[in-house]
């Protein structure tokens, strides 16, 4: 069963079939057992190595297994800091604040209210994926048993207060002093009645008192029953039209719509637009290489060429990395970048310990419109000069034949790649490229193709489409 639960970069399932309270107590063993391993492999001497923070998000099933989690770690040796119901994010700096051994989260980020599962995370918070440690996690939790003659080895468990710390932290990457004497900038925010609905009025303030030179209007703050208006992907953009229709009615500069685990977020501009998650990385890397001039900005290959030409254009050096987190954060690492962003509303912060936080790229969107007194369309702007199609998915039994017969129709004809899935890239030439990624449990391909005018992107989309197999709408 519990193979059922384990995906790439965490554990999600439907709760209590197959994810139940048993279950997360084999889990919260095998956490335990990994990551006090880990933390003793790379010789960390540090008394709080034993420790490993939990926190929970507002889901009605999240009390009982984050409590069956926490039975799980004590009972393999893991001393527990339990911060309580919190954003994703404030684990990752609960775990680096601490110096703890790794952290864990019970959420289901996006997914609806009948899901839940585990982010796990090491030491300094880096990600724990199924290359990095979550198939020890899986093996571990599999080879416990409780019932025979088991002897629990009694770790401890405290509960931990670190809203103001957190907050403080959080609040280094906000200045809106360029806004004193001036009319406070306002903004929407759709919490998604998930975590952002308690992170936002601790950190921010609220409607009534928020902090000085911001106004916020709340919409769907109310995660007090675990159910959810819209579900709580702002990817989708139905999910985001509450947001940009008060952004209009409100007339306010900005909007900003979060996932449930209010590890990310969606920007919308003045006139009720959605940003595309590429856009705002190319319009967000000036701030982050005035600040550390010829710094390595990371982004995801799906990203616009806009990006990587505003990077060059600043002096700053473009790092194109493979999707998801694990990765966008090890590259962030590896090239001691300043800032990354990922289509999937992801954005990475080298002061934030190279991890992501949905409550810090929202800082810093304010920081960026209350420096230059531009309004947020302006700023995304320069980003879209070129035509995009979006993901596109095709579904296709034989994967990999498909991605060969790619390659072999378009060789010769430019640059080609194969960081993730395989990238052909035409662009200087004939002004297009592509992105081909397999999903890792679907039968599809997975489609990103860019050009620089409309009959161009038209054109390969009718050429390369077919060669992909059956669009689907997902």
């Amino acid at each position: 069963m519990l193979g059922k639960v384990f995906k790439a970069y965490d554990v999600r399932s439907t709760y209590p079939d197959p994810l139940n309270e048993a279950m997360a107590r084999q889990i919260g063993f095998g956490c335990s057992r990994f990551l006090l391993q880990d933390a003793a492999g790379a010789g960390e001497g540090s008394p709080m190595m034993r420790n490993v923070v939990v926190g929970r998000d507002m889901r009605k099933s999240s009390p009982s297994l984050t409590e069956a989690l926490i039975r799980g770690i004590t009972d393999q040796g893991g001393h527990v800091l339990d911060v309580g119901m919190v954003d994703t994010p404030f684990v990752y700096f609960a775990v680096n604040h601490f110096d703890c051994a790794g952290g864990v989260m019970c959420t289901a980020s996006h997914n609806p209210p009948q899901y839940n599962g585990f982010k796990v995370s090491k030491r300094k918070a880096k990600p724990v994926g199924e290359s990095t440690g979550l198939g020890d996690v899986r093996k571990f939790a599999a080879t416990v048993d409780f019932v025979n003659n088991f002897q629990t080895a009694g770790g401890r468990v405290e509960k931990r207060e670190l809203w103001d710390a957190y907050k403080a932290h959080v609040l280094s990457f906000l200045d809106l002093s360029a806004r004193k004497g001036k009319k406070p900038l306002k903004c929407v925010i759709d919490a998604s009645n998930g975590m952002a609905g308690t992170m936002v009025p601790k950190v921010f303030g609220n409607k009534k008192h928020a902090v000085d030179g911001l106004e916020i209007i709340e919409i769907n703050f109310d995660n007090s029953k675990g159910e959810f208006v819209h579900e709580p992907n702002p990817l989708v953009a139905s999910n985001v039209k509450q947001t940009c229709d008060a952004v209009v009615a409100q007339k306010a500069d900005v909007g900003f719509c979060y996932d449930g685990d209010a590890d990310r977020c969606v920007v919308v501009d003045e006139k009720g637009h959605i940003i595309g998650c590429d856009h705002l990385t190319g319009a967000l890397c000036r701030h982050f290489l005035e600040q550390q001039p010829g710094s390595a900005v990371v982004y995801d290959l799906r990203s616009t060429k806009a990006v990587q030409e505003e990077i060059t254009k600043l002096g700053g050096k473009p790092v194109r990395s493979r999707v998801g987190h694990v990765f966008m954060k090890a590259a962030l690492a590896e090239h001691k970048g300043s800032f990354g962003g990922e289509l999937s509303g992801h954005f990475y912060f080298a002061k934030n310990f190279n991890a992501d936080s949905g409550a810090i790229a929202m800082a810093v969107v304010l920081t960026v419109l209350a420096r230059t007194g531009k309004k947020m369309s302006e700023l995304v702007a320069p980003m879209q000069k070129y035509y995009q199609s979006g993901e596109i998915n095709f579904q296709i039994e034989d994967k990999d034949a498909a991605i060969a017969n790619l390659k072999d129709e378009f060789a010769g004809q430019g640059t080609m790649d194969e960081l993730d899935g395989v990238t052909i890239d035409c662009f200087t030439k004939n002004g297009w490229w592509c992105n081909v990624r397999k999903s890792n449990t679907e039968p599809l391909l997975r489609l990103n193709l860019e050009a620089k005018d409309k009959k161009t992107l038209d054109a390969m989309m009718a050429k390369i489409a077919p060669m992909l197999g059956h669009k689907v709408d997902h």
